[in-house]
């Protein structure tokens, strides 16, 4: 089988982003955003997914975090769509629950060619240390909307911030890495249609 690769880069006014992903991997990674607190949940989200994950990013930061955060969920879910191609032959639904102490986090995908994101937190909390958790939202929802993915993340319970946002990036790697992976009793594309 061919290892699933993809490069993806995107310039603008506001960032400069490079993601390099291979899907067959190993969870190696080499993370550097400027946001180290997406730092740290793309690492885990790269770590339980078995993906070998290389982003690069230099954002506007002087003015806040939304555009880089924003952009690396555009650039990464371009990754995903140019390395899965016509999706043939893989499972295409994902679905992991992981605990992280106190908090649950639990991730559903469908691999569709339909964008989607129900996205329910129910932490309150506002920031992790000095970063905005509202991004963590943006990010998902640009990543769904550029991989054509239907993503459904729920929380429903957690009382500590950061421990809630790494079970939602544990699970969405873990659900990653099953949607993604080769169905060896399947044959072609995984839709009915013949196309997603």
């Amino acid at each position: 089988m061919t290892t699933r690769k993809a490069q993806v880069k995107r310039e603008t006014k506001e960032t400069n982003i490079d993601v390099d992903l291979c899907l067959d991997g190993a969870g190696e990674y080499s993370i550097n955003t400027g946001v180290g607190f997406l730092d740290h949940m793309l690492e885990l989200f790269s770590k339980h997914g078995f993906f070998n994950l290389k982003i690069s990013a230099k954002g506007d930061l002087h003015v806040d975090e939304h555009h880089t955060v924003e952009d690396i969920g555009i650039v990464l879910g371009g990754a995903f769509k140019k390395a899965l191609g016509d999706c043939s032959g893989i499972a295409r639904y994902g679905f992991s629950v992981v605990p992280m102490d106190e908090s649950l986090g639990q991730v559903t995908v469908d691999i569709s060619g339909r964008p989607c994101l129900e996205y329910r937190i129910k932490c309150r909390k506002r920031k992790s240390g000095s970063f905005d958790l509202q991004m963590i939202e943006e990010f998902f929802r640009a990543f769904a909307v550029k991989a054509e993915i239907t993503i459904h993340i729920e929380s429903p319970y957690g009382v500590n911030a950061h421990h809630v946002y790494e079970s939602v990036f544990k699970a969405f790697g873990r659900a990653m890495d099953i949607a993604t992976s080769i169905e060896p009793r399947r044959k072609g594309i995984p839709s009915s249609k013949g196309i997603l």
